[in-house]
């Protein structure tokens, strides 16, 4: 660090920053301190975001009306950009939009700057940099740093897709799109869909085949790289390449007058907030929805981690975009073996439209039946629940959310908000890699729901942006689900904690959104 460095003295902590070592992994040591990294800051808007305000009773911003009224101040940047210089720091970029950022140095510059206590960890899944304890900034940045991250590089998401087994039923996308009737006037024209992925990539021969198979035209597929990542198909269909397929061909085949772009990221809570907030504020690709397969339970999450994110979802609502995110695969668990109840974030987020799982049985658009999602012990069942975090939404407040299971009957926003087919036993026929495979999970409930969306925005010739307030006030819009559990939580007439308010009836919500002077 530089000698103006060293003269800083008044530090204080960053709210909401404080970690703990990875659960699973071994402390190997301090961090090698010549190691290269970048990390972003996060600065205030300069207008505080109207969070509490429901987002579709406003008109949707332009990208370049929201940075003017609700980016960060080019003052704040500049004392943030001082801060790293004197730091010895490099500043890569700063973005007032995005409110954001990012400087590189060595491990050790970067531990110096924010006091943090940089380890080596191993696990098995490798090998890799974090951090535990708090960090601080300087007692005059305070109030202009909401988070800081890069320093941590543990895994923070996985992808919620399931492998079927070899007899599964399972369904082409559009198929499940016709058993829920969505409009087939519209393909998504117009539309772009962001897809999240943090890993694996996408192979054009594989997407063209599967397309010719269905006789569909690709869709247009791009990518964007965010942080280092790219489109890196592994070659192995159970790696992450099955998310970045299974997302593209179901929003693809359902809405394939849209275009795909899918932001390839570290999974990270660097990359995976860089990656959604870069997706949001893109003036480029301009994306009216974002689709987000990956999560993990809100306990591993940092407080200033599930407070931007969830600031970068009010900002989505306020331009307009719609978020889909899926609600995980391990049922009220979500995979924690503590005993309690977990809801998986960033669905848990209020400013998201958070998707749970079905088991449906359809033939064309006749449904035969659909209950919860869950194939028993380690079978996999469609997460939900209440935050630990969140507290009930406005608009959720009459949907009859219960206290939590856990002790203590917390009572917090409910998770999901709608749901869709997710068991791989009735699963989806996507191809990966070169090969053709069936697969389940609430990953697939969102890209399915965004590529509705897609249909109805062009139906209805605007974003539709937050539609959360709009299907709680009608519930019957939905498919109500009321059989089946998900371990803590049982389905029941009107919104539960296993599909929320229920599966799509697109005649219904196009009904209910698509003003009628437009049609669908």
């Amino acid at each position: 660090m530089s000698e103006a460095g060293k003269r800083v003295v008044a530090r204080s902590v960053l709210e909401g920053s404080e970690r703990t070592a990875p659960a699973g992994a071994t402390d190997a040591g301090p961090a090698d301190p010549a190691a290269r990294t970048s990390v972003t800051i996060v600065v205030r808007p300069r207008t505080p975001l109207p969070v509490d305000a429901a987002p579709d009773t406003r008109a949707p911003l332009a990208r370049e009306q929201f940075a003017a009224l609700y980016g960060a101040a080019p003052e704040d940047v500049r004392a943030v950009e001082r801060f790293a210089l004197d730091c010895g720091l490099l500043v890569l970029e700063a973005n007032l939009a995005r409110r954001s950022v990012v400087v590189e140095g060595t491990s050790a510059d970067v531990a110096a700057a924010f006091e943090a206590d940089l380890r080596r960890f191993e696990s098995p899944a490798g090998s890799f940099r974090g951090r535990v304890g708090e960090l601080t900034i300087p007692t005059e940045l305070a109030p202009v740093v909401l988070g800081v991250f890069g320093l941590d590089e543990r895994p923070q998401a996985r992808a919620h897709i399931r492998p079927a087994a070899t007899s599964a039923v399972s369904y082409p996308p559009p198929a499940v799109a016709a058993a829920y009737g969505f409009p087939a006037s519209a393909t998504g024209a117009g539309q772009t869909i962001a897809l999240i992925e943090l890993g694996g990539g996408f192979v054009q021969a594989d997407l063209d085949a599967y397309f010719a198979n269905l006789d569909l035209t690709p869709p247009t597929v791009a990518s964007v790289g965010v942080d280092g990542g790219t489109n890196a198909p592994a070659g192995d269909p159970n790696s992450a390449d099955g998310e970045v397929m299974l997302d593209i061909e179901v929003a693809g085949s359902i809405a394939p007058g849209a275009t795909i772009v899918c932001y390839f990221a570290p999974n990270t809570d660097q990359g995976f907030l860089d990656a959604i907030t870069t997706a949001v504020h893109d003036t480029t690709n301009k994306p009216t929805i974002v689709s987000i397969s990956w999560g993990g339970p809100e306990s591993t999450w940092t407080a200033q981690a599930l407070s931007n994110f969830d600031a970068a979802f009010a900002a989505a609502g306020m331009l307009g975009v719609t978020v889909l995110v899926a609600a995980g695969d391990n049922g009220s668990s979500d995979g924690l073996s503590d005993g309690l109840a977990h809801v998986d974030f960033p669905a848990s987020s209020p400013n998201v439209l958070a998707c749970g799982g079905t088991r449906l049985t359809a033939n064309g658009s006749s449904i035969s039946s659909e209950t919860v999602w869950n194939d028993g012990s380690g079978g996999g069942a469609t997460g939900g629940g209440i935050s630990d975090v969140f507290p009930v939404p406005v608009w959720q407040q009459n949907a009859g959310v219960p206290p939590s299971a856990n002790a203590g009957a917390h009572v917090g926003r409910g998770v999901p908000d709608v749901s869709g087919d997710a068991d791989p036993e009735t699963g989806y026929a996507i191809r990966v890699d070169g090969s053709d495979i069936v697969v389940g999970g609430t990953s697939a409930v969102a890209p399915l729901w965004a590529a509705l969306i897609a249909r109805l925005n062009e139906a209805a010739q605007a974003p539709l942006g937050f539609i959360n307030p709009r299907l709680y006030a009608s519930p019957a819009s939905l498919r109500d689900i009321t059989s089946g559990n998900n371990g803590a939580y049982a389905a029941g007439p009107g919104w539960d904690a296993c599909t929320g308010l229920g599966s799509p009836d697109g005649a219904k919500l196009a009904a209910l959104l698509v003003p009628p002077s437009t049609g669908s």
